[in-house]
Formats: structure tokens, sequence, C-alpha cells
């Protein structure tokens, strides 16, 4: 039995997500918060714009072709900090709202905001100490 098709979460093409990945990620090269923390980590951009670019296939299109955690991968690297998800979705708003049509920007940026929520607080509770009460906000 095949899966049922479902339509994308909202007005996106495959090129318009290549597009915005590729922009956001040069930026991101650039930025003085975030350039050095992935340029430590990440030694083939093409293969890592690859890697987010089918992260959100999967996320917009519901494409099957993302294999990977992004969360445990955020929480093993120390030097990502929970403070910077808020300048990288910054980062990528601004990107967003420069490449690609308001129907589109708008809500993968709200989107993308979600799962950063969610990121920000897993990468926080890795680093709390074992007996530290949690963090609510």
């Amino acid at each position: 039995m095949t899966r049922p098709t479902l339509p994308p979460r909202f007005p996106a093409t495959p090129d318009q997500i290549n597009a915005q990945v590729r922009a956001f990620y040069a930026r991101v090269r650039q930025d003085a918060v975030l350039g050095p923390v992935f340029g430590k980590h990440v030694t083939n951009w093409p293969t890592h714009e690859d890697k987010i670019v089918a992260f959100w296939r999967n996320a917009i299109l519901y494409e099957r072709s993302y294999d990977g955690n992004p969360q445990r991968v955020h929480i093993e690297r120390p030097d990502v900090r929970p403070e910077m998800f808020a300048h990288w979705l910054d980062l990528f708003e601004e990107v967003a709202t420069q490449t690609l049509p308001p129907e589109t920007a708008t809500p993968w940026v709200a989107l993308a905001r979600r799962i950063g929520v969610g990121m920000r607080a897993g990468v926080q509770s890795a680093r709390q100490p074992k007996d530290a009460p949690p963090l609510l906000r």
C-alpha cells in the first residue's frame, strides 16, 4: 500500500527551498555570531546545505528524503548555546523575507520559529546540571 500524497504545508517549491537554504547559509558564513560556530563544524558546505534542504523539503513538502536528528547534533556541540537560536531565527527571517514571496516566507518563518523553540529548549535542557529543576521558559 502506498502512502497518500499530502499537499505542501504552505505554498513552496523545491527551487524556493533550495534558494532560501543557500542564501541563508551564505549569510551564516558571514555572520559574526553564527559564522565561527558553523565554520568549526561544517567542513563541506554543499553537503550540509543539501541535508538542510532535505530537512525542509520533508517539513514543508512532506518528502521523505531527510535522515537525521538535528536536536542531537546541536546538543553534541557545546559551542552551540541556547541563546544563539533567537539570532539564528532572526537571520533566517531576514533572508526569507528578502528571498521569498510573503505567502511562502511568513508561514515558513513561523514553522522555523516553532522548531527553534523546541531546539533551544532541548539544548538548554541538555546543558542543565543533572539534578537541577527544569527551565520552563
